[in-house]
């Protein structure tokens, strides 16, 4: 049950791209697609944190931020959301706009390699050999996926935006590092929708308001995003989390952009060349051998704050 939590989640999030090209169809910007998921997500977050109050609670046995340490908590998560993820899913949308779902996704999905190699830099982590390899391998199946375009033309703008993608959630990861720790997962994705929301809001009115006025298919999608790439994916993942554990969970996770790819095949006919599957399948390979490393030596508080680290990419991921 726990890696069929954990499936159910990627293919979840993987959907999410697909959703976001039809919304485009039907005349949605990448602007009101970002504001009105977060919006909707930040809303039914609340809702579940209303019915269900034990989510408001801490896991037994870690302590709770109290007086200004919880405001300061607080405000760091709402501060996340405002800034980190905002960025981060503007500049995904807005990438998904100029290219391919699928090969966006392969691009994407080198976030993994650039939060352990982030890591390394700053000291929370060592470069192993097995880390070396993975890291190299990881770059030349990124090159392939890029020159192996063929005959399909590749926006250069898109490919960067992309790329900027994964850069800008690599910071927001290792930023986040030391809240996520600290507050439920359920409180803590809704306080950064909410403050992705926040941000999305005010830049819509000083930028001059962003247009709602699409259609019920339009909206359909829209909720689709919220719903079963936000909100669901979310908790399928926490579920499945404390089954199989945060390796395993990470591991299984390497699904979503073949979910991504075959959705993208059947509903928007794109294809990728056979020299990018090959490149994208040495990504995902790399990203499995990554996670699943485990350096002797590691203190195991610093190990179990690390495990928080990975599981909150659950909690906003795109």
């Amino acid at each position: 049950m726990g890696a069929a939590l954990c499936l159910l989640s990627a293919a979840c999030f993987g959907a999410m791209a697909v959703f976001g090209k039809l919304a485009y169809a039907e005349g949605v910007s990448p602007d009101a697609l970002v504001l009105v998921r977060f919006a909707l997500a930040a809303v039914l977050l609340a809702v579940l944190l209303v019915v269900r109050p034990g989510l408001r609670a801490m896991p037994t046995g870690t302590r709770t931020p109290r007086g200004r340490a919880a405001i300061g908590v607080l405000a760091t998560a709402f501060a996340l959301g405002a800034v980190g993820y905002a960025t981060q899913a503007s500049l995904y949308f807005a990438a998904l706009e100029r290219m391919g779902a699928s090969l966006l996704s392969l691009i994407f999905y080198s976030y993994p390699l650039l939060v352990t190699l982030g890591a390394v830099l700053l000291g929370r982590d060592r470069l192993t050999a097995g880390r070396c390899a993975a890291l190299a391998a990881a770059s030349g199946g990124l090159v392939l996926v890029l020159a192996g375009a063929g005959g399909l033309d590749v926006d250069p703008v898109g490919a960067a935006l992309g790329f900027g993608t994964a850069l800008a959630y690599t910071v927001y990861i290792l930023v986040a590092d030391g809240v996520v720790g600290r507050l439920p997962p359920v409180l803590l994705a809704a306080l950064v929708m909410t403050g992705a929301a926040v941000t999305l809001t005010v830049r819509g009115l000083v930028t001059g308001g962003i247009d709602l006025g699409f259609g019920p298919a339009a909206w359909f999608w829209l909720a689709c995003i919220a719903v079963v790439s936000t909100v669901v994916a979310m908790l399928a993942f926490f579920a499945g989390l404390r089954r199989v554990g945060p390796s395993s969970a990470a591991i299984l996770s390497t699904f979503e952009p073949v979910v991504t790819t075959a959705l993208a095949t059947l509903a928007l006919g794109e294809f990728l060349t056979p020299v990018q599957v090959l490149g994208g399948l040495l990504v995902l390979s790399c990203v499995a051998i990554v996670q699943g490393l485990r350096p002797a030596g590691r203190d195991p508080a610093a190990a179990d704050h690390r495990c928080a680290a990975r599981d909150h990419v659950a909690v906003s991921r795109r």
